[in-house]
């Protein structure tokens, strides 16, 4: 194997072993020195990029890996006299993490290891810990994101990043939070804010806030995996958590086509039905179905099974739109969200015409929270430019434009309004 490839496999070794490591060490050194994990891991990573462009990449690029992490743990405890009596469960737990290494047969102790990094995951989305904070953790503690990756990402200073990272790290010493996962009473409400931070994580990859791209598929696919860990384990192995990993995963499946290679977005109605990735569909639609179990109706599920509406119809004009505008219905009795009333809004253009829509978003046209949500404004253009009025059209892309959003997301409102007759498009 070529050395000019290094950065490249230990960059992917280290994104998928990463977050394994640091939740071992931190399941070991306990979570008050979750700082000495991380930097145990570092330390792994920066010896992998010094040694291997001159001896090679070993054999087993892995196994070299969790070696080297598990001698310069072996140096922490020989220099921190508290953890001195931590080496034989650090033995003990980097054994087995050799064994799976090298492929050797899991047991009950290296499927308790594995969950090490659910615990992890419990323990960044603390409820006590503020919601940039515990995305930003969780990121770089079970995905091996560094503070630069979050913070390009997030379009975010490093600077900003890291003090989150500092703060959350603070609290979970000051507050005594746990290297554990709940227990029953506790794991329903601790389960919502895990998944909270997984589906903020993929919206923000799904459609990017701000910056030169609509899409950042690294988030997504950080939340796609978290969410199967979670379905790893029986304790989360609940209807919930796949009604979220049927929605992400309904979802992704559509992001081949929502950017042509330029960048440019396609408004789902314009969409190459034939990139969308079949596996995924096939895949969203199994999860949707185990999340019918039990009595828990969660915005998941329902936001799932929109998501699965648009999913199976054959055209846009095939859509089921009367499905989907009673599933935005329900959806409104447990969230009353105005981004949902917009949602529902253009459903219910789509099945009654662009008079209805514009009449269900008159409730919220002053709404305080949409006041720089830029699809507001860019829905009523939209609408407007459908009825025939191409003033009210114009009035409204010019006001989507003034509203913080994509450089893709204003190209296309750009150019919605350049196709406007010229009398009203640039005025």
């Amino acid at each position: 194997m070529p050395t000019s490839s290094v950065p490249g496999i230990v960059e992917h070794l280290f994104r998928h072993q990463a977050g394994q490591l640091v939740s071992t060490l931190t399941c070991v050194f306990g979570p008050q020195h979750l700082e000495l994990a991380e930097e145990v891991v570092q330390e792994a990573l920066i010896k992998a990029l010094q040694v291997w462009p001159y001896r090679g990449i070993p054999e087993n690029p892995t196994a070299w890996l969790v070696r080297v992490a598990k001698n310069s743990a072996l140096d922490v405890l020989r220099r921190e006299s508290s953890l001195a009596e931590k080496a034989g469960v650090l033995q003990q737990a980097f054994a087995v993490r050799e064994a799976l290494a090298i492929r050797q047969p899991m047991t009950e102790t290296s499927l308790e290891l594995i969950d090490d990094e659910l615990r992890m995951m419990f323990m960044a989305c603390h409820p006590a810990i503020s919601r940039e904070s515990r995305i930003a953790l969780t990121l770089k503690t079970v995905g091996g994101f560094g503070v630069s990756e979050i913070s390009r990402a997030f379009l975010s200073r490093e600077a900003t990043i890291a003090q989150r990272l500092v703060r959350a790290k603070r609290q979970i010493k000051e507050d005594g939070i746990t290297f554990e996962l709940p227990d029953s009473n506790e794991l329903s409400s601790r389960l919502d804010s895990v998944l909270e931070v997984l589906y903020l994580l993929f919206n923000e990859g799904y459609t990017a806030h701000q910056g030169e791209n609509l899409i950042r598929a690294e988030l997504c696919s950080e939340a796609v995996r978290f969410a199967r860990m979670l379905l790893h384990h029986p304790a989360t192995n609940l209807p919930k958590c796949h009604a979220l990993l049927a929605l992400m995963v309904l979802l992704a499946a559509r992001l081949p086509a929502r950017v042509d290679d330029n960048g440019e977005l396609f408004l789902l109605r314009d969409q190459d039905r034939s990139l969308w990735d079949k596996r995924l569909i096939y895949q969203g639609l199994r999860h949707l179905e185990q999340s019918a179990a039990g009595d828990e109706l969660t915005e998941y599920h329902l936001q799932a099974g929109i998501a699965s509406a648009h999913a199976v119809a054959l055209s846009f004009e095939a859509t089921n739109w009367e499905q989907i505008v009673g599933l935005y219905d329900q959806l409104l009795e447990l969230n009353p969200s105005p981004v949902i009333v917009l949602n529902r809004a253009v459903a219910m253009a789509h099945l009654q015409g662009p008079e209805a829509g514009i009449s269900a978003l008159e409730a919220i046209c002053h709404h305080p929270a949409l006041h720089q949500y830029y699809l507001l404004p860019a829905t009523l253009g939209e609408l407007w430019r459908e009825l025939g009025d191409s003033h009210q059209a114009a009035h409204w892309y010019r006001t989507a434009l003034k509203c913080p959003c994509s450089e893709p997301e204003q190209r296309f409102l750009r150019q919605q309004l350049s196709v406007l007759p010229v009398s009203t498009s640039f005025q």
